[in-house]
């Protein structure tokens, strides 16, 4: 049988079909299927059918050249688009600004913006309000092509630790690097814990990842940045992607300590050797400016004994920047917690301290 635009069914194709959407029901519509069925059989064998005409008389979606085609493989944009880009899809372009200054009550909000998905809250964790401010990244992670900016800024006095509600999850991307820039400023005489959650980076995700900071002389800082790369509970090991992490420490605009950690394409098939980050998954730097340097350094280096994970701890630039290195994340948040707990009890009372929202 053959299907064209013409034939001796063509009128009837010209039907007008609205009537079967105007309420008479199922009767009505087989009904006029028996009818177009009498009026094929008293037509030749020979006769064409018009498209309009099969496509009334067929209303399923069986393929008539494929009947026994499988119909239960979905196709995904990704299987027939080669073309697909981040740049094609809605993406983020969140900031947030936080200003503390210090008062005869304690640390006060001078100054706080947020643009979506970011938001900051500050939950009260003591006597103080103050104390602790929590970023909340509403949208549930990063994607390829998100942007991020981040700024906290400490002034004369203040006293805060700024956390993270969960850890910070970086999806797949298809070819465009996720941004994330964090600038942090500590005044003179104030402190500045800064303490999120660690990042997850899944497989064939791309991150670019920048740390900002500007010191000044009497003010103390601890910054502490953490990466986990693949899922651990699902068994995910990465094989592609994009990771620059990099951080520039500033004094009065003059770079005191840089450093980039990156890993791209290329290099995922061998960071399992002893040389590189051999069975370690997940990764901290931590560093710290203020008084009492020497003291600090001991105190990690001793507390690194204990730990389920490799740690190495150095003075370079008139600051202490410690590694550390574990097989999941767990191992190594664990280590994080004896050091601010240690940091917490031995040191002076302030911001540096497990962050109340670790534990929730």
């Amino acid at each position: 049988m053959e299907v064209c635009d013409e034939g001796p069914l063509l009128e009837a194709s010209r039907l007008d079909r609205s009537w079967l959407h105007s309420g008479r029901g199922l009767s009505a519509t087989a009904s006029f299927r028996k009818q177009m069925w009498s009026e094929l059989s008293s037509v030749q064998h020979s006769a064409t059918l018009t498209t309009e005409t099969m496509k009334l008389l067929m209303p399923d979606n069986t393929s008539v050249a494929h009947p026994t085609e499988d119909t239960n493989v979905i196709e995904t944009p990704a299987q027939h688009r080669d073309d697909s880009s981040d740049k094609d899809l809605q993406r983020a372009e969140a900031a947030c600004r936080v200003v503390v200054g210090g008062s005869s009550k304690g640390t006060r909000i001078i100054d706080v913006y947020q643009q979506s998905p970011v938001r900051v809250l500050f939950p009260k964790t003591g006597d103080d309000w103050a104390q602790e401010a929590v970023l909340v990244n509403t949208s549930g992670g990063v994607a390829g092509g998100d942007r991020l900016q981040l700024s906290v800024t400490a002034l004369c006095g203040a006293s805060i630790a700024v956390t993270t509600q969960a850890a910070e999850k970086i999806y797949r991307a298809l070819n465009e690097s996720a941004y994330i820039t964090t600038q942090l400023n500590v005044d003179n005489a104030a402190k500045l814990a800064w303490l999120p959650q660690e990042t997850i980076v899944f497989n064939h995700a791309r991150l670019r990842r920048r740390m900002q900071i500007e010191i000044s002389p009497g003010s103390e800082l601890l910054a502490l940045e953490c990466l986990v790369l693949g899922r651990a509970a699902r068994g995910e090991t990465l094989s592609a992607g994009t990771i620059v992490d990099t951080w520039q420490v500033r004094k009065h605009g003059r770079l005191q300590w840089g450093d980039t950690f990156r890993l791209t394409d290329e290099v995922f098939a061998h960071i399992s050797r002893k040389a590189l980050l051999w069975d370690s998954t997940a990764l901290a730097t931590l560093l710290y400016f203020g008084s009492n340097l020497e003291e600090i350094l001991q105190l990690i280096r001793a507390q690194a004994v204990s730990f389920d994970c490799q740690c190495g701890a150095t003075l370079v630039g008139g600051m202490i920047v410690a590694r550390l290195a574990a097989r999941s994340s767990f191992e190594l948040k664990g280590a994080l917690r004896n050091v601010l707990q240690k940091l917490s009890e031995e040191h002076a009372p302030g911001p540096f301290r497990v962050p109340k929202m670790w534990s929730c």
